[in-house]
């Protein structure tokens, strides 16, 4: 059987469809204040349920994407957005705390959707034509991460937070159909064990020291860049701003800033200078930290920190998903699913720490741990040296 082959439009479905599913992840960070509320529960475990989303997601990208390459892809991917659909609905209609986070659970789980669909596109693009289709693809999934929090936010203001969960529901089962009708069959594909496609990704961490490296700095900067976003709607709708639902979801356009330096830091990548840019952008972390503590009480300096903080989250990603991406080319999916894996770790991590430190320390503790976690990227940037070519398989 001969696949059809991947058109404008169908690039098109696949990368709204991967915004769509991403965007899970992050409808709840603007709204925690409201959920806290809603539940009366605590601020450390309202920010669990941050944490919770995103270690299941790390779990998905090991235990679920794999099963890409063994399930026929059209209908694991249907399957995986009908049950985000499902499992956003069941949670605007929870009542029990303790229901609320089991299903915040497998909404990671399910946001894993497009980097399944992301390798089938891989796979159906003309040869010449691939790195496009990944670059719309990848800013489908920008886009959905960007705009979700503000989305969120807005409509929490109308609809309240369970409103937000409907609407998500609602896209998803929209894109669940679409998906159906528009994704093409496959060709036959080498089976390949299940228990081999996992395990040989943790060989991966274990043989390459480059991406045990890479793994490091990516899971310490998500724990920077989550440890800002699980606590600022408590500290924005607080005194003395007391800020709505809405505007804490507009801080989120902020990040377009980070887009820019995506670009510019895959631009000195591409130039093989990534050490360069790893310690520029590990630094911009430890100052946004500082800018996001002397301006506590203003906002328009707490944007600042923001915009320099999404700066050099950014940096360091795309730089580090370049250097990776050299290491064995024939296991790249494996490769990026190990870091992905290691960097939501992370980031669940960040969130757990900075509800910790928000309910004990509130902001200046919040701010002290990303400093830190600044230190944690910069010291071991400067020390490493640039891997040479020939290095690239040493342990």
């Amino acid at each position: 059987m001969t696949p059809r082959p991947l058109t404008r439009s169908l690039t098109v479905v696949m990368a709204v469809a991967i915004g769509i599913v991403v965007a899970n992840l992050y409808y709840l960070q603007p709204l925690l204040h409201q959920v806290r509320q809603e539940f009366a529960i605590s601020t450390l475990a309202t920010s669990s349920l941050i944490t919770l989303i995103q270690a299941s997601y790390a779990a998905g990208l090991m235990f679920v994407v794999p099963l890409g390459d063994i399930l026929p892809r059209r209908r694991l991917i249907v399957a995986i957005f009908a049950l985000a659909s499902l499992t956003m609905l069941l949670g605007s209609l929870a009542r029990s705390f303790v229901l609320f986070a089991v299903l915040s659970a497998v909404v990671g789980l399910c946001s894993v959707g497009g980097q399944v669909i992301i390798p089938f596109a891989a796979d159906l693009a003309v040869e010449g034509e691939r790195g496009r289709v990944i670059g719309r693809l990848m800013t489908g999934l920008l886009t959905g991460a960007l705009l979700s929090r503000a989305l969120s936010g807005a409509l929490a203001e109308a609809v309240g937070w369970r409103g937000v969960y409907v609407s998500a529901a609602i896209m998803l089962a929209v894109m669940t159909l679409i998906l159906r009708v528009t994704l093409p069959l496959e060709a036959p594909r080498p089976h390949v064990r299940y228990r081999e496609l996992v395990t040989s990704s943790f060989t991966l961490l274990a043989t390459y020291r480059e991406l045990r490296r890479r793994a490091w700095l990516g899971g310490v900067n998500f724990a920077a860049f989550s440890a800002l976003w699980t606590t600022l709607a408590f500290e924005l709708s607080g005194a003395p701003f007391h800020f709505s639902s809405g505007r804490i979801g507009l801080f989120a356009l902020l990040g377009i800033a980070g887009v820019l330096a995506a670009n510019a830091a895959g631009h000195q990548a591409d130039k093989n200078r990534s050490r360069r840019t790893t310690i520029v952008a590990a630094s911009l972390i430890t100052v946004a930290y500082l800018i996001l503590l002397l301006g506590r009480h203003d906002i328009w300096i707490l944007g600042l920190g923001i915009v320099v903080l999404d700066v050099g989250v950014q940096g360091i990603q795309i730089t580090n998903q370049a250097v990776i991406y050299k290491i064995a080319p024939e296991m790249r999916s494996r490769t990026n699913g190990v870091y992905m894996m290691c960097f939501f770790s992370g980031g669940a991590i960040g969130s757990f720490a900075a509800g910790f430190a928000y309910s004990h320390f509130s902001w200046p503790g919040v701010t002290g741990l990303g400093m830190l976690l600044g230190l944690l990227l910069t010291v071991p940037s400067l020390l490493w040296r640039e891997p040479a070519p020939s290095e690239r398989a040493t342990v």
